[in-house]
């Protein structure tokens, strides 16, 4: 029996696979949904098909693409579900496409370009190497570290501080539901790019100050993004580097930042979080924890990325609490949120 005479479900279809074949399957050609969706993403797709739809041609003139290959790709969206058509010529979005629209509450169009860009993808596409050799595939396959590759590339840098600010509007709120900040007067976002989550802290908090840290190139979003939400009055952004000073905060909040990092940079962030605190401060770190071998979920998926992408990894609650105690501090408590996102706080030892 052939490939093409197994029971085949597509990645991303709302069909079930059919045995092993076929979840293998849908497990090989998942690279292929990736693209389909950062396609539709970057063509806008979502936003011409909503809300009553549109005919190939007509997307393909909005867009200046090929009439034919839009069809054809208007036809795959339809079978993933991202599209819906009664007669195979007019076709609208889903809820699910929905997701993707540029004026979509939360919506997830920045995620995805983000999964299907260059930065991203290439260095993916050597995980077989990271593995046999123990090294991010970034320098390789893009020529230069990740981080230093985004800042010679302006448009991939602001696709991904876009995508960043958009993970954490998902995440702010149900962060700020376990944070407790009574008592703090300034908490620093340490490599907060668009500075959504002190920024959300600070509506909750009408006597806080927030200040971001991170690459001078994230300013400009940070700030726009303090006025949007009303807090700009008691808002900065700081241009820097965490590996060299932190602005002294009686909170320094470290959200997905660690796990970018191999143990002694991790060490030296923290080290330097801890010498800026005020009296009476704490860190708070919001990561994913690793859970026993087998348990399902984002966190083994992601630590390969991070293996793939820079020399980072995700850690288990025990290894943070190792980092935390190398850099002079004491793990206070941890707690989840409705997320998968815990917030880990330490003090200094």
């Amino acid at each position: 029996m052939t490939l093409f005479e197994h029971d085949f479900v597509a990645a991303g279809s709302t069909e079930r696979p059919v045995g092993d074949t076929g979840r293998m399957l849908q497990m090989m050609t998942g690279y292929w949904v990736t693209q389909v969706v950062r396609t539709a993403a970057e063509l806008c797709i979502a936003d011409h098909l909503h809300p009553g739809g549109a005919t190939p041609a007509e997307v393909a003139e909005a867009e200046s693409l090929d009439p034919d290959s839009t069809f054809r790709f208007l036809r795959t969206c339809a079978s993933l579900g991202l599209a819906a058509s009664t007669d195979g010529k007019r076709f609208t979005a889903t809820p699910l496409l929905d997701t993707l629209r540029t004026d979509a509450p939360g919506s997830l169009r920045d995620l995805a370009l983000w999964g299907g860009a260059e930065s991203h993808w290439l260095p993916w596409g050597r995980l077989a190497d990271a593995v046999r050799t123990g090294t991010a595939q970034a320098e390789a396959a893009l020529g230069a570290p990740v981080f230093d590759w985004l800042a010679a590339a302006p448009k991939e840098a602001e696709i991904f501080t876009r995508a960043m600010t958009a993970m954490t509007r998902g995440l702010a709120h149900q962060l700020a539901d376990v944070i407790d900040l009574r008592g703090a007067e300034v908490a620093v976002d340490v490599g907060g790019a668009g500075g959504n989550l002190v920024q959300t802290l600070m509506q909750r908090h009408p006597g806080l100050t927030g200040v971001v840290l991170d690459l001078p190139h994230v300013g400009a979003e940070a700030d726009a993004s303090a006025a949007a939400l009303g807090v700009r009055d008691r808002f900065s952004f700081v241009g820097g580097d965490f590996f060299e000073q932190v602005p002294p905060a009686d909170v320094h909040l470290l959200k997905f930042v660690l796990h970018d990092w191999d143990d002694e940079s991790c060490v030296r962030i923290l080290r330097n979080c801890r010498k800026a605190l005020r009296p009476g401060g704490r860190v708070l770190v919001m990561e994913l924890l690793v859970d026993k071998v087998g348990t399902p979920g984002l966190e083994p998926l992601m630590d390969l990325n991070m293996m793939a992408l820079s020399t980072g990894r995700e850690r288990s609650l025990d290894e943070f609490e190792n980092l935390f105690e190398r850099a002079g501090l004491t793990p206070a408590s941890t707690l989840p949120s409705a997320s998968r996102v815990s917030v880990l706080e330490a003090v200094p030892a």
